[in-house]
């Protein structure tokens, strides 16, 4: 590009690269260490993880396959991790041992059928990881096992805690060695401290030391925790991370996706997403309220208490769950995933409508969005991508000419849909800029006449530092060029971004809770503001 803003090319505005990454924390630090790995990958935002577990209700050994539900509810989880993953199970009967399988790669590689049958139990917890906070190794496999005096414990986390740092330095001052820089294990060592009110009869009080680390650390996490005979589902008081809960039912006869309270419950699943339950013969029942600590027994299910945000705050749902995360099928806070951003699109047209002849997605993310979009202007939609699903990452760095085919590899261009055709592109974000570029000279290749790209999602700016691979400003393409700029850039005829207002009011439209608390969305990737306070100006707070 000549094109020169402000006495500065667009090419200078980039440099360094969105592949050489400065992090914003200092080296030394167990911030930096938490985060020297992140930010690697060449596009798009990386998943976080996956949490899931199940419990047989009634006698035990249970009749269900409680390994073989888990296995399942982890391969319906798999969007939201794909490095590693782990089980561990509890017969009921001893406080000393689980069962555990864990290991690297992808859910059904790991839990053959061998593997399952060694997962004997009645009640049991699952994890499936991308490494948000520490580096990819089998060291931190989730779900984390430690023993105590009174039994073995075992947690299964989805999130990152914003002040790990304070929290690790209490839990080192009480005598406690740490093995990793996992946010996770932190979390374990954590809830073997006693609470401040103590135990006086000797024996651990769990609601107790579990309430005492939600006050210690507000956000961000799902938890399952997992006792020899229970579980423990919790969220932060926040709810910045989905949970939620099913019942299942016997599946000899048809049942609807929602709960049907006349129906016996022959066992409990609580998961990151409801998107597996149908597949387990369970009923979606609600979502686990922010701040709420759910017990589960082969009794039922009870709520121990609720944490309250400090001053009555809104609660922090992480907006980005409805943009790009959660599978089209989840539901949450009462309304579908996929209705949500079939209304982005829809929203989207609404601000920016355009002249075209066809209107098509970056799949697979952007199809809801660009069948709203289609819907609200009146242009047909059609698919001019062909994406194929078995390309692998790449972990060796390539060059330019490479990097340049890299989206070739992943994409293939529908020419007789594109020729002479005038696109509208949806995608559901931009991130760092590296595919939309190829992916509009794809097209034009194949002989379209103009693509206009749409986005169904502000522009992200700010990094994330709850769980999302999103570490530094430098790597996001919006804080160096606008929407104008990045269209010359990348060569699309014009590219616009949904506002955060329109963003809000589209996930907001259909909403439906039975919760009474107030609603609120965590939106500081697209404007900075964090719930809990700035990372950066908060000496409380060590992100």
């Amino acid at each position: 590009m000549e094109t020169t803003l402000q006495n500065e090319t667009i090419e200078q505005r980039l440099s360094p690269s969105t592949n050489q990454v400065t992090y914003d924390v200092g080296e030394g630090t167990v911030g930096y260490a938490k985060r020297k790995n992140r930010g690697e990958t060449l596009s798009g935002l990386t998943h976080e993880c996956g949490v899931f577990g199940a419990i047989g209700t009634g006698e035990w050994p249970t009749n269900l396959e409680i390994s073989q539900i888990i296995t399942w509810g982890l391969v319906a989880l798999q969007h939201r991790g794909q490095e590693s993953a782990g089980i561990v199970t509890s017969e009921g009967k001893s406080s000393k041992h689980f069962n555990v399988v864990k290991g690297m790669g992808m859910v059904s590689n790991i839990f053959t059928d061998e593997s399952i049958r060694r997962l004997r139990g009645s009640v049991g917890i699952g994890h499936t990881r991308y490494s948000t906070s520490a580096a990819s190794e089998e060291v931190n496999c989730q779900p984390f096992v430690v023993h105590t005096a009174h039994g073995a414990l075992a947690v299964a986390h989805n999130g990152e805690l914003v002040n790990c740092d304070t929290l690790r330095k209490q839990v080192l001052e009480h005598g406690v060695g740490l093995s990793t820089h996992s946010d996770s294990e932190l979390i374990t060592q954590a809830l073997c401290l006693n609470p401040p009110e103590g135990e006086p009869n000797g024996e651990p009080d769990w609601p107790a030391r579990i309430k005492h680390f939600m006050h210690l650390a507000p956000l961000s996490y799902s938890l399952v925790i997992m006792l020899k005979n229970k579980i423990y589902a919790l969220r932060d008081p926040y709810g910045n991370r989905p949970l939620c809960m099913g019942k299942i039912v016997a599946v000899n006869e048809q049942f609807s996706e929602y709960c049907n309270e006349n129906k016996e419950a022959e066992g409990w699943v609580v998961a990151s997403e409801s998107c597996g339950f149908l597949s387990i013969g369970a009923q979606y029942v609600r979502e686990v309220y922010p701040g709420e600590i759910i017990e589960m027994t082969r009794h039922g299910i009870r709520t121990i208490d609720i944490v309250k945000r400090p001053d009555n705050e809104a609660s922090a749902f992480c907006i980005f769950e409805y943009v790009y995360f959660a599978r089209t099928d989840s539901i949450f806070e009462g309304q579908m995933v996929y209705a949500v951003r079939l209304q982005c699109g829809k929203q989207l047209a609404v601000e920016h409508p355009v002249e075209a002849d066809i209107v098509s997605a970056v799949p697979e993310s952007g199809n809801a969005a660009a069948h709203g979009f289609s819907r609200q202007s009146g242009i047909a939609f059609g698919e001019v991508l062909c994406k194929n699903r078995y390309v692998g990452r790449s972990f060796i760095q390539p060059s330019n000419r490479l990097r340049q085919l890299l989206v070739a590899k992943k994409f293939g261009a529908l020419s007789g849909m594109v020729k002479g055709k005038r696109i509208i592109l949806v995608d559901d974000s931009i991130v760092r800029g590296n595919t939309i570029g190829p992916i509009i000279k794809l097209l034009r290749n194949a002989g379209a006449t103009e693509v206009h790209i749409r986005v169904a999602s502000p522009p992200l700016q700010f990094p994330c530092y709850m769980g999302i691979n999103i570490p530094t400003r430098e790597e996001l393409i919006a804080n160096k060029l606008n929407s104008k700029e990045l269209a010359k850039y990348v060569g699309a005829d014009s590219l616009e971004y949904l506002s955060l207002p329109g963003l809000i009011k589209a996930v907001r439209s259909d909403m439906k809770t039975k919760n009474n608390s107030k609603v609120g969305h965590c939106t500081a990737c697209l404007n900075g503001v964090y719930p809990a306070g700035d990372p950066v100006k908060n000496p409380d707070l060590d992100w």
